[in-house]
């Protein structure tokens, strides 16, 4: 007790010093060394130290480690007190909230719910008193910390920073928040590159035209569009970088804005065929491959003029013809399984052929090719029977619901099933014309709405039986992470229907690099630079 009557001794000469209290240097001492004491004593030293922190700054140093063993004590109650008190320390003193902001930015790292609300709450409370200053703080975790650190940075800025409002985020904040996360982007793991995406379309460049240029070429520099990629040996690393690059610049593309380095990079270095064989040979292929034609048929909307517009356009024609086979002889012909239509596939090269076929009709080598023509117009026959039967199964099987059954998962697979073969059916009906013609404007099935920040992810449609190259489709839906599967009435029409997860990439080591340079590169956070 003689402690406590201490403190509230000393407590009461600092209160009532008024303008001759940095005398009282004892007494300032005897709360910091209180800090050592019972546990009242460092709750009462805790709330003390901050209140009369920025007379001494001779001591501001002694204090501050004072206050930040408080906030590592073994008793929860006292941590979260000195987590509580501690922005009291930046409470009109200068260059203390930078040094505040980092150990809070640490301290995200704890576990307990009632904690943590505390950090965030204290983080935001430093942020209203000096946004760039406590912003630093976090910045130098997100610079140096760990890998669990580092997320909860990033966390806290892309969900809790902006929804304090621009009276906090003014115009100066936003800056300096834009030209950290540029530096940041030098190196990244696949999930930082996201959040960081996340946040800068958070600030003004997801509103302006000049933003939105400035975000897709910050993405296609984490891309790499220009790096050399091996036709043959093709790495998974790189089409999956390019997968997630070009999804964060997909929502920014517009008449303005064009897609078309984008689209040039997937026509010239991915879809050659012996290159388009090779991707993703080591995990599931036809969901890796599925996931770029997505973003390939989105970016082909604002793609400009092409140039060797035949070559690039031929190239998409050969991978389409991969997932439109030849019909069967005869329907007596039961010496071979039925083919695979895959019908997501075929959405997205059909899309891709037709949109960049209505600026180049003059460059689709098949239409002069007699030969070429006569095939690519049977396989197209032959993909429109199978896409209509599909499609009268799947309408006799919504017909007469409610909206209310509607909205179940398993019908909602259907209706995204006829929207896809629906889709497909249009296509077909302008590419069969000689010469194709391009009347119809087709919105992708997936895609919900023009700049939707996160695109919604549809189902893999494909057709029961083995495709042309032998593949089981009951084995690759073994293989299928997260999918979940229609099935609709047997027969020759019947399909099923896959649901594609999460296209976000993996998480990707950290290791410190000293070499320079930047790079997506495997075991580095990195991704340009990704």
């Amino acid at each position: 007790m003689d402690n406590i009557e201490h403190l509230y001794k000393c407590y009461e000469i600092l209160s009532e010093a008024g303008d001759r209290i940095s005398e009282h240097v004892k007494e300032y001492k005897d709360i910091i060394e209180a800090v050592k004491g019972s546990s009242k004593e460092k709750r009462l030293a805790s709330q003390f130290i901050g209140k009369f922190f920025k007379y001494f700054p001779d001591l501001a140093e002694t204090a501050i480690d004072a206050q930040l063993d408080l906030c590592e004590d073994d008793d929860m109650q006292i941590r979260r007190q000195a987590i509580k008190d501690l922005p009291k320390l930046c409470q009109d003193t200068v260059g203390i909230t930078s040094k505040v902001g980092d150990t809070l930015a640490q301290l995200l790292l704890l576990d307990d719910p009632l904690e943590l609300q505390q950090v965030n709450n204290s983080l935001q409370t430093i942020i209203k008193m000096d946004a760039k200053g406590a912003l630093s703080g976090i910045f130098i975790q997100i610079s140096s910390g760990d890998e669990t650190t580092r997320e909860r940075c990033f966390k806290f800025i892309a969900t809790k920073l902006f929804a304090m409002g621009p009276t906090v985020i003014t115009k100066e904040v936003e800056e300096f928040i834009i030209d950290e996360i540029k530096k940041i982007l030098q190196d990244v793991t696949a999930d930082e590159f996201h959040l960081c995406m996340n946040i800068l379309g958070s600030t003004k460049l997801g509103n302006t035209i000049i933003g939105h240029a400035e975000l897709v070429a910050l993405a296609k520099e984490q891309a790499e569009l220009n790096a050399h990629i091996d036709a043959i040996t093709i790495e998974d690393e790189i089409v999956e970088r390019f997968i997630q690059c070009a999804t964060h610049a997909i929502p920014y593309f517009s008449n303005t804005i064009k897609s078309t380095d984008f689209v040039v990079y997937v026509c010239d270095k991915l879809l050659p065929l012996g290159t388009w064989n090779m991707i993703a040979t080591s995990v599931t292929q036809d969901q890796v491959q599925l996931r770029l034609l997505k973003v390939f048929a989105e970016m082909c909307t604002y793609c400009d003029v092409l140039d060797n517009a035949t070559q690039r356009l031929d190239n998409v024609y050969q991978v389409l013809r991969e997932y439109m086979p030849l019909p069967q002889l005869s329907d007596d012909d039961v010496s071979s399984p039925p083919p695979s239509f895959q019908f997501s596939h075929a959405e997205c090269l059909l899309y891709a052929l037709h949109t960049l076929g209505k600026k180049h009709s003059d460059n689709l080598s098949f239409v002069h090719d007699a030969e070429k023509l006569k095939d690519f117009r049977s396989r197209l026959q032959y993909l429109a029977r199978g896409t209509q039967g599909y499609i009268k199964k799947l309408e006799e099987a919504v017909k007469g619901k409610t909206t209310e059954e509607l909205k179940s998962e398993e019908n909602q697979l259907k209706l995204t099933a006829l929207k896809t073969t629906s889709n497909i059916s249009t296509l077909i009906r302008d590419l069969f014309h000689s010469p194709p013609s391009f009347r119809h404007d087709v919105q992708l099935s997936w895609v919900t709405r023009k700049n939707s920040k996160i695109g919604k992810r549809h189902a893999i449609i494909t057709y029961d039986g083995k495709s042309e190259n032998g593949r089981d489709e009951e084995k690759k839906s073994r293989n299928s992470l997260d999918q979940k599967i229609y099935s609709p009435p047997s027969g020759k029409y019947s399909a099923k229907v896959q649901n594609y997860g999460s296209a976000s990439g993996n998480n990707r080591a950290r290791s410190r690099n000293n070499s320079g340079g930047g790079g997506y590169q495997k075991n580095r956070r990195n991704f340009k630079k990704y």
